[in-house]
């Protein structure tokens, strides 16, 4: 029997949920291939498990993906500052890969195995991206090697083959992790009816608010002028993973500030920098307005339209520009908290002028169907599987 290893070979549960359903609809919608899921530690199971049905979960093989106990507390100490137990996993587990016809994964440091392998031993390689931003290294040419890329909408599609991605290795087949999610839904933080902002910055030292501008931005919530808003600091989860943020991409590195012991101590600001709730949507539904930077959580956000904010201290969204950055036409951009200040009370009148612009954006950002986005990409695997063994 063909078997489609889905590989979720990651230290934080944030990537799960675009997966999962994938490799749950892959084992009850095609049993002639074993589903086989492979995991980095139990916490990360454990999220799986949560976002697929029991049933489901009986028909998938689970491979833990475990480190000899020195290698492991040795990695461990590198993982500050590189994804080595990531890599070491990869190396360790190369039988497993290199027994199937497919890897499935959301990141590309398991291309390190197609590598190693070369063409005559390497399974097919699948991407399914976790996320659907604009940022450049999301198109790291890396990607050119995939077999195949399972994308949320048109606007990925164009972008991956405008980066050289050989178009036949695209399909579009949506977004998997809205399927576990009421996106009507509008969860409650805070006890009294004022308006709730996001703010989620992203971990790119070059890229993100935080280095510059985030804390001064918790610090005006927590005044008694931002008093008449509440907050969500939802940042990605990667930015309090490590005290020191390196981008290879710019050439840059910068620690990260803490958060200011007022907001912490603000009845009007929620802070939570590694609970589930940043990746399950809650925070993205549960506000009124979003204010960010490179965070591909701004698109689940505008799944259903409302004010976006842009905060840019040092003008790194605006240099790269709309052409590569199409979210910049969502909402505002400034580059001060000062600044930023000054626009908050008018969220509402901002939400209703750019609310064409987001419909047209996220129309092309997530293609919505009839049938489920993971029953989609299981289909996609499974001919790429059968084709390839004939």
């Amino acid at each position: 029997m063909q078997r489609a290893l889905f590989l979720f070979n990651h230290d934080a549960a944030h990537q799960v949920a675009h997966l999962a359903p994938v490799a749950a609809a892959m084992a009850r919608e095609h049993a002639d291939i074993e589903t086989v899921v492979a995991f980095a530690g139990d916490a990360i199971r454990k999220r799986i498990l949560g976002l697929i049905d029991p049933d489901d979960a009986a028909k998938i093989t689970w491979t833990s993906l475990d480190l000899p106990p020195v290698m492991g507390a040795a990695t461990r100490i590198f993982d500050r500052i590189l994804p080595a137990s990531r890599l070491a996993r990869l190396r360790v587990h190369e039988q497993l890969f290199e027994a199937s016809a497919a890897v499935i994964s959301t990141e590309r440091t398991c291309l390190r195995v197609k590598e190693r392998l070369g063409p005559s031993r390497s399974p097919l390689f699948i991407r399914v991206p976790h996320g659907t931003g604009d940022r450049s290294v999301t198109f790291h040419p890396d990607h050119r090697k995939f077999d195949l890329s399972l994308v949320a909408g048109p606007k990925m599609a164009a972008q991956l083959a405008a980066n050289g991605v050989d178009p036949a290795r695209i399909e579009v087949t949506g977004y998997s992790k809205f399927e576990r999610i009421d996106l009507a839904a509008r969860p409650r933080f805070f006890e009294n009816d004022n308006p709730t902002f996001v703010y989620n910055p992203h971990f790119d030292p070059y890229l993100s608010s935080w280095y510059e501008a985030g804390p001064q931005l918790l610090e005006w919530f927590a005044s008694e002028e931002g008093q008449a808003y509440n907050l969500i600091f939802a940042p990605h989860v990667m930015l309090f993973r490590k005290s020191m943020h390196v981008s290879p991409e710019y050439k840059l590195a910068k620690r990260r500030p803490e958060v200011p012991e007022a907001a912490l101590a603000a009845r009007n600001v929620l802070v939570d920098v590694d609970g589930p709730r940043l990746f399950d949507m809650s925070y993205m539904l549960g506000a009124d307005a979003y204010i960010g930077d490179a965070s591909s959580q701004l698109y689940e956000f505008l799944v259903r339209p409302r004010a976006v904010f842009l905060l840019d201290p040092n003008g790194a969204l605006a240099e790269q520009g709309h052409e590569t950055l199409p979210f910049l036409s969502t909402g505002p951009s400034v580059r001060s908290v000062e600044a930023l200040a000054t626009e908050l009370p008018d969220w509402a009148e901002t939400a209703a002028r750019f609310k064409p612009a987001q419909d047209e954006l996220i129309a092309q950002t997530f293609a919505l169907s009839d049938t489920p986005a993971s029953t989609r990409a299981a289909q996609a695997i499974a001919t790429a599987i059968r084709s390839k063994n004939g």
